[in-house]
Parts: structure tokens; sequence; C-alpha cells
């Protein structure tokens, strides 16, 4: 059985964002738990020049229900300074993200397979097949923006493992 594009992108995007949207409920109920504001994460950042917690999380929902859009449209750009969304915001975005993927039909994402877009930043413009971009860059940001919400909760002290990155594992019934 061949692989589609829709099992390599939307598939893989699912499981990805089932995992932030529990690790953000650990990191909601740590804070419950130890009286926390978790409003106080949102603006955390691993290192002063990299971007905030709330950055991360809205570019996990762009770097896969926003590329999904893009490959519609033929172009994605950079979502440029993010909302201030407070946490509970922040999850209900995962939410929402999660749903509209669900929405997607294998069909529809499998017919784009080979079709031109872009990446569009400022007078700037990169061609990429959709597959080429859902798989090379969209993917790999999407992991990235994961990995550091994650761990940025980690370095929060809420109590997380490698389980709650990789979210709803795909298991042979």
């Amino acid at each position: 059985m061949a692989i589609s594009l829709y099992d390599v992108s939307v598939t893989s995007f699912l499981q990805v964002l089932g995992g932030v949207s529990g690790f953000l409920e650990r990191g909601l109920a740590h804070c419950q738990d130890n009286g926390i504001d978790p409003d106080e994460i949102v603006e955390t950042r691993l290192f002063p020049d990299m971007l905030p917690f709330r950055f991360q999380v809205i570019s996990v929902a762009h770097h896969s229900q926003g590329a999904i859009e893009g490959v519609k449209a033929g172009v994605f750009s950079p979502g440029g300074v993010a909302d201030p969304l407070n946490y509970t915001e922040l999850q209900a975005l995962i939410a929402e993200t999660l749903t509209a993927l669900k929405a997607v039909t294998p069909e529809e994402i499998n017919g784009y397979e080979g079709r031109d877009m872009f990446f569009k930043f400022g007078e700037h413009r990169l061609p990429f097949t959709a597959e080429g971009f859902l798989m090379s860059f969209s993917m790999p940001n999407l992991h990235f923006h994961a990995t550091t919400a994650y761990d940025i909760l980690r370095m929060k002290g809420v109590p997380l493992g490698k389980r709650d990155y990789m979210g709803q594992l795909r298991l042979k019934m």
C-alpha cells in the first residue's frame, strides 16, 4: 500500500496537535495545582532572542492548518507578529486547529499532489510542490515549535515526558 500525501501530512499534523493539546492540558493542571498563573508562561522564552511560548503554540497552528490552507491557496507566508493570546486562548486555538484538520478529507489533500505553490516572505518567493512544502518546510517547523513549547513547559516545572509530546500513536489494530 502506498502512503498518501494526506497520510504524511494531515495525519501526522493531527498526531502532533494531539500531543500539544495534551501537554497544554497538563501544563494548566500543573499551574492550578501549584498556584501558578498560567498566563505567566505565555511570555516565557528559552533564551532572550527566541520568541515566547505564545508564539510557539500559535506557530503550531500556523504550520499545520495554516500549511494546508497555504497548499490550497498556492502560497504560504510567515505568520508575522503573534496575537496576544492567553494560556486558555492558546488551548482553544489548538482545539480549533484539530477540528479544522479533522474536517479535511484525504481526497482533497491527495488532489494537491504535484501542485505548484510558493513560500512568500517579503519580495522573496521559494517554489515548492505541495508535498515538498508540507514535508520539507511545514513538518520540520511544526516539530520545532511544538518541541519548543514543550521545552518551555518542562523548564517551568511541568512534569512531562516524551510520551506527552508524541500524541496518539498509530498502532496496528
